[in-house]
């Protein structure tokens, strides 16, 4: 199966163990990479390895120091920035047609990604919650987006089926 060109940005992601669940689900979905940035802990630590289950030695990854230069270059290296965030006019997950190669950013699990960041992506993406709560939990979020663009790929015919 080809790689998945999906870069995980994870930008004051404050659990090490959702940290560590974000490089498990990158490497079962084939994600190309995880980027680290702001509070987001990096390995070696054991609150993350104790979820990664040594996906975090399997996935590549990266810290940034500053992921608004990050964003920058990889949008001219014509990437494509989406904000996984519950904003005004953020799109469904499911009425989403990502661009290729995508980066997929996640923020804090309370505050979310800050303004600056969000207006540098090029789009904002939803996930629908139908129940009395309005968002899931980070990592929870990360594996339906993952696997949903898994899915999407393959259908876009850039993979055959197994």
């Amino acid at each position: 199966m080809r790689p998945l060109p999906v870069s995980v940005v994870l930008h004051h992601v404050r659990s090490l163990y959702n940290v560590g669940s974000f490089f498990r689900t990158a490497d079962g979905a084939g994600a190309q990479e995880v980027v680290l940035s702001g509070i987001t802990a990096r390995p070696p630590r054991k609150e993350i390895a104790k979820t990664a289950l040594g996906a975090e030695d399997s996935v590549p990854w990266t810290g940034v120091d500053d992921l608004a230069a990050w964003m920058a270059a990889f949008a001219a290296a014509g990437g494509h920035l989406a904000a996984i965030e519950t904003t005004t006019g953020a799109i469904d997950l499911y009425d989403w047609t990502p661009t290729w190669p995508v980066a997929v950013l996640f923020g804090h699990e309370v505050e979310g990604l800050p303004a600056d960041l969000l207006v540098r992506c090029h789009v904002h993406v939803r996930i629908p919650m139908h129940g009395s709560k309005g968002s899931l939990n980070v990592a929870t979020a990360g594996g339906v987006v993952l696997y949903e663009l898994r899915r999407k790929y393959r259908a876009a015919g850039h993979e055959r089926q197994p």
